[in-house]
């Protein structure tokens, strides 16, 4: 029943859009920072092989998966990630802000946050998880009030189209089967 409100309430949607709206500018500050400063990613992934997350105890790697990814991936496309990484942050920033593809935007920023935590760095990122959370388990009420109201429907339809599902489904009374009429 909590989770049905959540999802659906306009007063839910309502805080969910300050929550979304806090969120997104805290992307899109650093984001445009570093799309207008001169961005570099080769110290950050330097440091994060050089000082991988290792067990206290006995120096195991904790993520041996993720060091090796950067080191043979992420480094050697150095120039890529220089310019994904901030056009991501800014996008995401952007898509919370003004409640366009809010889903994706924060699937995606909590995507981006869990990669810096693997590679290491703390910082505010554990609490930007939790508020992207916060949004995106409010599915498409998080984008109410934003431009997902208008963008969602008109998707959908085209979805619909590209699918053939353009035609209504009934369910045949009785019988259980679904009918395209």
């Amino acid at each position: 029943m909590a989770m049905k409100w959540y999802k659906q309430n306009v007063w839910a949607a309502a805080i969910v859009t300050l929550i979304r709206i806090y969120l997104g500018w805290k992307w899109l500050e650093p984001g445009w920072h570093k799309l207008t400063g001169g961005f570099d990613a080769s110290g950050f992934l330097n440091n994060a092989v050089k000082t991988p997350l290792a067990d206290k105890t006995t120096g195991e790697l904790l993520y041996p998966n993720y060091t090796y990814f950067i080191e043979h991936f992420a480094l050697p496309n150095v120039k890529l990630i220089n310019i994904m990484i901030p056009l991501g942050e800014f996008l995401i920033g952007l898509g919370l802000i003004v409640g366009g593809l809010t889903l994706i935007a924060g699937f995606f920023g909590i995507m981006l946050n869990t990669l810096f935590l693997l590679a290491g760095t703390v910082s505010t990122n554990p609490w930007l998880i939790v508020i992207g959370f916060i949004v995106f388990t409010a599915g498409t009420n998080a984008g109410r009030f934003g431009l997902d109201a208008y963008l969602l429907p008109l998707i959908g339809k085209y979805w619909a189209k590209l699918t053939h599902r353009d035609r209504k489904e009934v369910e045949e009374v009785g019988t259980g089967r679904i009918v395209l009429k």
